[in-house]
Formats: structure tokens, C-alpha cells, sequence
């Protein structure tokens, strides 16, 4: 009996050892049975040796070729990201892996090895460009978790060489039609010290590429798409090969309307209620006159903060200072209307009227209409007076008399000899006008504004 229970338990520690090293042979992607090949020691120290014969005799301080022809080098660029777009300081913030390839023919090789795949360690030790970014106003390579950088040699002496780079390069934003605005911001680099007869910079077929757009911060801006150039550049130190890239851009609207567009508008739109309050409500229609202009200095000011100090007039700066005049206008129509309609007072003084008072015996003058006569007339006493007679006096604009005013508000004055030549508006239905005027006007200049600036 014993000796089965041995024999069930060797077999239990034979299954369950055996069940443990298939697990510890299990990788967490699933696939069973796979293992580290580790290269050949001859192959380790192969590559030594050829390392070690290759720069045994080199010097980084020579360009390959130097004095025979100049140094090709090869350029692509693959975008990470791009964004913010900065419109205050005028620059944009770019993430780009940066390859270069060139041919350096003291580094040929003969090994089973066709291409050696080294780390940032042997960068320092061979020549590298000396190429820089011209418009650049900050760089940063990436150090994390080790400096990213890659360097492969192949036995025919060509070298690939890539970093990864972040750059804050200037654009100069042109803000005439700000926020309809669009841009070509550029990315442009060449050699520091070699002109042209020693470094010749070329783009590589299809040598710019982008990667997902919906990691960009963009924020204000849509991709519009990209665009390389080459040129030479003439300076005091020798000709250049000057390589360019341009990223197009184009600005949305969503923000800026909604903060500045839609405010200014229904800040105008405000101001015409004015002309629905009766003209003698002095306070209602002083208040709401000089509450709406406030506010659109207010929206004037808030709408500059998001544009650098630039001296000439923005598409927003227009449409912004058009709002702010049509609510100062509406703010003027009151104080003309009001002036006209209480500035000059009856003059009763220029002609008299004698009329008997049967009470007292004697006679009393009265200053009567030129025009025409007391409307309403009442006996008292057996005395006669005009009601409301004050009110009833005529003004100093009477008929065939030369109005000094451009515009009569006076009914007296309509057929009179001033008027030949001119033409009458009644100021005493200025409300009237307004409010068929300023509502056209308005929707006239938006017509004009939105088409000019959108659509030529």
C-alpha cells in the first residue's frame, strides 16, 4: 500500500513540475515555446573589431570628400505633432523626427554585417552636419529615457542618422483679416558653415510625412495641408542651400464668434430699442445709450488681448469699431432729437392783439398766432381767453422767413422760401427714421463685410 502511494505521489511532482516550466516558456503575448537568440560570439567581437578599425584613422573634423566633391545629404522629416500657433508672440511650436543620410566612404566595411545599428554613443565619435534651423527661436532634443537618437552605418559607407526634435519657430503672422485668416507657417534649416560647393541638401521622394492629426493642438487652427521648397541663398559667407517646409493653415471662426461677433452684434441690436422709448423718457434712453457703449468699449478691449500690438486694422477691428459707432450714433439720435425738440422756446413778444374785456372796461393785448388762430376759445366772466395759450405761441421759424437750420422740425416752416432747394426732414420723427435706418444700415454692412472677407 505504501508503495503506491509513493508511486501517486512521484507522479503528481513529475505533472506539476512539468506544468511550471511550460509557464515560465508562456510570454504575455500568448505565443508558447519562444526564446532570446543571443548573437554568436564571434559576431560580438566582429563588430568590435570592425568599429575599432573604422575609426581607428578617422578624423570627425573632415566632411567626407572634402576637396573632391561636396556632401549629399538625404533630408526627410516625419511631423509628430505640431501646435499651439501662438498669434501674440507669432510662433508655432513643431515635434518632428529629423533623418538625414550621407555617404561617407572612410567608413566601408566588408562583414557577413551589412548594416551596424548603433545608439547615441558613437554620434559623437564620426562626422555629423552641422545643420540648423534658421528660424527657430527655441529647440529641445529629447534626452528621455536616452538621448533619441539613431545611427546606422552600412557596409557601403552610407550613414542614416535621425533625432527627435521639438522646436519653437517663428512665423510671421499676417492679421489683415484676422480671424478669417490664413497662414503658411515655415519650417526652414540648412548648413551652418558649408556653402554649396561642399554641402548639397536635397529632399528624398515623398520626404515629409505627417502623422495622425487628432493628437495635434491645433486649437484655433485647421491643417490645411504641407509643402517642401529648396533654394539658394546669397550671403556674405558663400551661397547656401536653404531648405524649406510650409504648413498651411487656416484660422476657425468658432471661438471669435462667440466671444466678440455675437456679443457686438446684439450689444447694436440693444442700443435700437432706444427707439421704442418715448423721446421724453430722458433717463430710460440716456442709461441704455451709455450702457451699450461701455460695453463695446469693453468687447473692443477684450477682442485686442488675443492679437499682438500690430498698427495696422484687423477684419475684427473693423467690424468691431462699425458696432461701437452705430451704438454711439443711436446714443446722438436721442441727444438730437431731444435738443430740436426743446432747445428753442415761443417768442410771443412780436405781435399783439387787442381784445375788450366787457368786465373790467379796458383793453388787454395778447400775443395771438401769425398763422392762425386760438384753436379753442372759452367765455368767463364775459372775459375771453385762449386755453393753453403759451403753447399755442409761434416759434421764430414762421412762413417766407430764411431758416438758418439745415432741417426744420416745425410744421411752420415747410412751405416757407428756405426750403427751395433743400429738403425737409422732420426731426420731431427722428425715432421713425431710426428705426428703419439703423436696422438697414446695419444688415447692409454685415452683407457687405461677411462676402467681402469670406468669399474675395
Amino acid at each position: 500500500m505504501s508503495a503506491k502511494l509513493l508511486l501517486v505521489f512521484f507522479l503528481l511532482s513529475v505533472f506539476h513540475a512539468r506544468s511550471r516550466k511550460v509557464e515560465e516558456d508562456e510570454y504575455e503575448d500568448g505565443t508558447t515555446n519562444q526564446k532570446w537568440v543571443l548573437a554568436p560570439k564571434t559576431q560580438d567581437t566582429d563588430v568590435t573589431l570592425i568599429l575599432n578599425k573604422l575609426l581607428r584613422e578617422y578624423d570627425k573634423k573632415l566632411r567626407p570628400d572634402i576637396g573632391l566633391k561636396p556632401t549629399v545629404i538625404d533630408v526627410d522629416i516625419y511631423v509628430n505633432s505640431i501646435g499651439p500657433v501662438s498669434s501674440i508672440n507669432m510662433e508655432y511650436q513643431i515635434d518632428i523626427f529629423f533623418a538625414q543620410t550621407w555617404t561617407d566612404s572612410r567608413l566601408r566595411f566588408n562583414s557577413t554585417m551589412k548594416i551596424l545599428t548603433l545608439n547615441s554613443n558613437m554620434v559623437g565619435l564620426i562626422w555629423i552636419p552641422d545643420t540648423i534651423f534658421r528660424n527657430s527661436k527655441t529647440a529641445e532634443a529629447h534626452w528621455i529615457t536616452t538621448p533619441n537618437q539613431l545611427l546606422r552605418i552600412w557596409n557601403d559607407g552610407k550613414i542614416l542618422y535621425t533625432l527627435r526634435l521639438t522646436i519653437n519657430a517663428e512665423c510671421q503672422l499676417q492679421l489683415h483679416n484676422f480671424p478669417m485668416d490664413e497662414h503658411s507657417c515655415p519650417l526652414i534649416f540648412s548648413s551652418y558653415g558649408y556653402p554649396k560647393e561642399e554641402m548639397i541638401y536635397r529632399w528624398r521622394k515623398n520626404s515629409v510625412e505627417a502623422a495622425d492629426q487628432k493628437s495635434w493642438r491645433l486649437y484655433q487652427f485647421d491643417f490645411m495641408g504641407l509643402r517642401n521648397t529648396s533654394e539658394i541663398v546669397n550671403t556674405s559667407a558663400g551661397d547656401y542651400v536653404v531648405m524649406t517646409i510650409y504648413f498651411d493653415l487656416s484660422r476657425r471662426m468658432g471661438y471669435f464668434t462667440i466671444q466678440t461677433y455675437i456679443p457686438c452684434i446684439l450689444t447694436v441690436v440693444l442700443s435700437w430699442v432706444s427707439f421704442w422709448i418715448k423721446k421724453d423718457a430722458t433717463p430710460a434712453r440716456t442709461a441704455l445709450g451709455i450702457t451699450t457703449v461701455l460695453t463695446m468699449t469693453t468687447l473692443s478691449t477684450i477682442a485686442r488681448k488675443s492679437l499682438p500690438r500690430v498698427s495696422y486694422v484687423t477684419a475684427m477691428d473693423l467690424f468691431v469699431t462699425v458696432c461701437f459707432l452705430f451704438v454711439f450714433a443711436a446714443l446722438m439720435e436721442y441727444a438730437t432729437l431731444n435738443y430740436y425738440s426743446s432747445c428753442r422756446k415761443p417768442n410771443c413778444t412780436k405781435k399783439k392783439k387787442s381784445l375788450p374785456d366787457v368786465s373790467f372796461g379796458h383793453v388787454m393785448n395778447y400775443s395771438v398766432l401769425d398763422m392762425r388762430p386760438p384753436t379753442t376759445v372759452i367765455t368767463l366772466n364775459n372775459a375771453m381767453y385762449w386755453q393753453e395759450f403759451e403753447e399755442a405761441c409761434v416759434y421764430e421759424c414762421l412762413d417766407g422767413k430764411d431758416c438758418q437750420s439745415f432741417f426744420c422740425c416745425y410744421e411752420e416752416c415747410k412751405s416757407g422760401s428756405w426750403r427751395r432747394g433743400r429738403i425737409h426732414i422732420d426731426i420731431l420723427e427722428l425715432d421713425s427714421y431710426s428705426r428703419v435706418f439703423f436696422p438697414t444700415s446695419f444688415l447692409l454692412f454685415n452683407l457687405v463685410y461677411w462676402v467681402g472677407y469670406l468669399y474675395l
